[in-house]
């Protein structure tokens, strides 16, 4: 499919549009077929012209004065979007549960709609009538802002993350860079040795900054793969007084009582625990080398231990249907952990699954509104919310909580509310500028063995955003 406009910036934007809809073997250039878009100011107004093989429609915004250019701009690639929704919509026949919207962060709508001067009650309204987002969705939006009552606006403040890009295994849908522990186990001590280099350089920058150490993350990958050790090395570094200090231990094959005593000493107060499907049968499918005794021992254990606990879980999942993930559901909601995200697989590029398909079930759909149903019937509510890429049904990945117990982490990285100061391989710096409305980022080298000899590069970039 060949894109054709006039506003050459907004091309990527309607090609975001058209992969709602069409796979991206259907927009393939070569195939011929041509989508157009024209934009013409008439009067006081935007209309924009869209044509899919004959088939067109025009729709037109009215233009009011603008408070600056970004606002100008932001307005125009809606009204853009919309457009080009609402024929494909017409085309196929088809509505898609977050109508308009293609960007992974839907509540920032939502808080860009409030600054605007919205009352936050019809924020779910207005994405309705405006973005043609389902009822259902919009009603998530509204209660997940409603739920973020932890987000501060301070530029002193930071949160400081830590990376451990290495997995016990690969699952079959993941495409982040994550080592698998036997390919890199030699790399391991001089990782730790840079990073440790890295933390010391940071904590030294916090101090000459006089910033504020909001929460403290180590994720992954797996970071629960390191020994005993490792782990006290690392965590002996981060001895800030913050009230969330989370370390993921994804694989419950690679949780240990030692690994947990060492978290412990050191301070941590919440650890991840993900089981992704409480089906036998799904977890050697995708790659995963644990149990479901695995998950309810490591479970158990955390419990003993006082951790908050963290479950992720996977709608969408091959050969699962409606019955295997209410299972899922059901035994998480059963273990009462504090939060469960329940994602909408994706199919992504780099990932297994993306190369050798497997069969999914249509009625995703189905298992993302019953995990809805049945967590906010039970104690949970949503809190934080993203969208991916390629997500089956064009659905999204919701994060749920128990009253009092929301990862303040989440919230912050979602919402890019807070700055995030981030170390390891594969880490990214994020310098929020709330006052004038701008992020930069600095980004780490994806690989092992580069971090390892470019950390102190990475430092002094560090030093530079955050001079």
């Amino acid at each position: 499919m060949i894109i054709i406009t006039n506003c050459e910036k907004m091309k990527n934007d309607i090609y975001d549009v058209l992969h709602m809809f069409y796979p991206e073997s259907a927009l393939d250039e070569k195939d011929g077929i041509v989508f157009t878009h024209n934009l013409e100011i008439i009067g006081d107004n935007y209309v924009n012209e869209v044509d899919l093989n004959g088939q067109a429609i025009v729709e037109t915004e009215r233009i009011y004065e603008f408070s600056n250019e970004l606002e100008k701009k932001r307005v125009l690639k809606r009204a853009i979007k919309l457009a080009c929704y609402k024929l494909l919509s017409k085309i196929n026949k088809t509505d898609l549960p977050w109508g308009s919207l293609t960007g992974i962060r839907p509540t920032k709508l939502a808080y860009d709609l409030i600054a605007d001067g919205l009352d936050p009650l019809f924020v779910g309204e207005t994405l309705t009538k405006n973005f043609l987002v389902s009822p259902e969705k919009a009603k998530l939006v509204q209660s997940v802002i409603s739920n973020q009552n932890c987000i501060i606006k301070n530029d002193n403040l930071i949160d400081l993350y830590i990376n451990i890009p290495v997995c016990p295994s690969r699952c079959i849908y993941c495409s982040f860079i994550s080592s698998e522990l036997d390919k890199v186990r030699l790399l391991i001590p001089a990782y730790i040795d840079s990073l440790i280099k890295e933390i010391r350089a940071v904590k030294e920058l916090i101090a000459q900054k006089a910033l504020v150490v909001r929460t403290i993350y180590v994720g992954g990958g797996t970071p629960s793969v390191l020994d005993p050790e490792d782990i006290d090395r690392l965590l002996a570094e981060l001895s800030y007084p913050v009230g969330e200090f989370t370390y993921e231990c994804g694989r419950a094959d690679t949780i240990t009582r030692e690994k947990l005593e060492v978290l412990k000493k050191h301070g941590v107060t919440r650890i991840c625990i993900n089981p992704q499907t409480f089906s036998q049968k799904t977890l050697k499918t995708i790659g995963r080398k644990h149990t479901i005794e695995d998950v309810l021992k490591a479970y158990k254990l955390a419990l003993e231990f006082g951790f908050d606990t963290n479950m992720d879980l996977i709608a969408g999942l091959p050969g699962e249907n409606l019955s295997t993930f209410k299972k899922s559901i059901d035994t998480a909601i059963e273990l009462s952990p504090d939060n469960i995200t329940v994602h909408t697989l994706s199919i992504k590029n780099g990932a297994e699954l993306k190369d050798k398909p497997l069969p999914v079930d249509e009625k995703v759909e189905e298992m993302v509104s019953y995990s809805y149903n049945a967590l906010t019937q039970d104690e949970y509510v949503p809190y934080y919310l993203y969208r991916q890429k390629n997500q089956l049904k064009g659905l999204e990945n919701v994060g749920y909580t128990k009253r009092g117990k929301l990862c303040l982490f989440n919230v912050d990285s979602m919402e890019e509310a807070c700055s995030i100061i981030a170390c390891g391989a594969g880490a990214i710096s994020k310098r929020v500028f709330n006052l004038e409305g701008r992020i930069e980022r600095q980004a780490n080298p994806k690989f092992i063995s580069d971090y390892i000899s470019r950390v102190d590069e990475m430092i002094e970039k560090k030093r530079s955003l955050w001079q």
